[in-house]
């Protein structure tokens, strides 16, 4: 008898394929035959592959169980293209206030100057800073001259959150605003069913806590051992603060604590996830990568 687990071909030609459980969590698509004879094909993620059978989510359809005798040919093949990728920095961006309390605005043309209080002890340029992911719809000259207005009200750095290596920033460095050289960050994206649903597959189980409110949670793991903070902001779930004690790192915590955030966010109706993580941090990024989230944009700090 044939592996199960491996491409095989009978000499009917079922079974011929490019299957096995390297497709979990990958979109395939899968030609098997019903039971009258015909073939039909089937799209989505593979989420299981047993000794006898593969089950796949057909994408908001419910899941499918094809047994593996039925597969005629099958092959793993690109993600379906995000409506997320459709949305602008700007819109994205937008969604990280709901991560402070108290957040003071005020418009400046199609820029938003933003001030909150600390948090986690320090003030936060995310939210001490003028959004500007395009054209400011005044002067340039005027622009400037009211960031730093604002901002020295308030006796704060004039900071401008700008996307790395836009025209933005290019047209503000003859004004005076240069990058403050750390913080450069990448905004990334994910669909919360489908990280939830990776992020399932390889998280722990550790006992955990939950605190906050209806649209704020915070997961505490193990007694401290890793930390999560999850924002509703509309039907989007915001990411933040995941730390683990460094004792404790490499046991699969940080999957746990972000596997706990993406569920309650879940049973809120959250359908995107969006999180920020710094350019320097490979470790964090490739956690990221490996359970969905896909760089949108990235983010740098301006200072004049």
């Amino acid at each position: 008898m044939p592996d199960p687990s491996e491409p095989h071909t009978d000499e009917t030609g079922v079974g011929s394929h490019m299957l096995g459980p390297h497709v979990v969590g990958q979109r395939v698509v899968v030609r098997h035959l019903l039971p009258d004879g015909r073939a039909t094909d089937v799209l989505g993620t593979c989420t299981e592959w047993g000794a006898d059978t593969l089950t796949i989510d057909r994408e908001g359809h419910g899941p499918v169980v094809v047994a593996l005798a039925d597969v005629v040919t099958g092959k793993p093949v690109p993600p379906r293209a995000s409506v997320r990728a459709r949305v602008s920095p700007r819109e994205v961006e937008v969604h990280v206030g709901a991560l402070w309390t108290s957040v003071e605005t005020e418009p400046l043309g199609d820029w938003l100057l933003r001030a909150s209080p600390p948090h986690g002890g320090r003030l936060r340029r995310r939210g001490n800073s003028a959004l500007a992911m395009d054209e400011p719809g005044i002067g340039w000259a005027d622009a400037a001259w009211r960031v730093r207005e604002f901002y020295a009200a308030r006796e704060q750095p004039a900071y401008v959150q700008v996307q790395r290596g836009s025209h933005v920033e290019r047209t503000l460095a003859p004004l005076g605003f240069s990058s403050t050289g750390d913080g450069d960050a990448h905004a990334q994206l994910a669909s919360v069913a489908r990280a939830l649903r990776s992020v399932r597959r390889s998280a722990p189980e550790v006992p955990s806590e939950l605190a906050g409110s209806p649209a704020d949670v915070t997961v505490t793991l193990d007694g401290g051992a890793a930390t999560c903070r999850g924002v509703l902001s509309g039907d989007w779930l915001l990411v933040e603060g995941l730390a683990v004690d460094p004792a404790r790192r490499r046991r699969g915590l940080a999957t746990a604590a972000l596997a706990e955030v993406l569920d309650w966010g879940a049973s809120c109706g959250a359908t995107t996830a969006m999180l920020h993580v710094e350019t320097v941090n490979a470790g964090a990024i490739a956690l990221y990568q490996r359970h969905g989230f896909v760089t949108h944009h990235t983010n740098r700090y301006l200072v004049g």
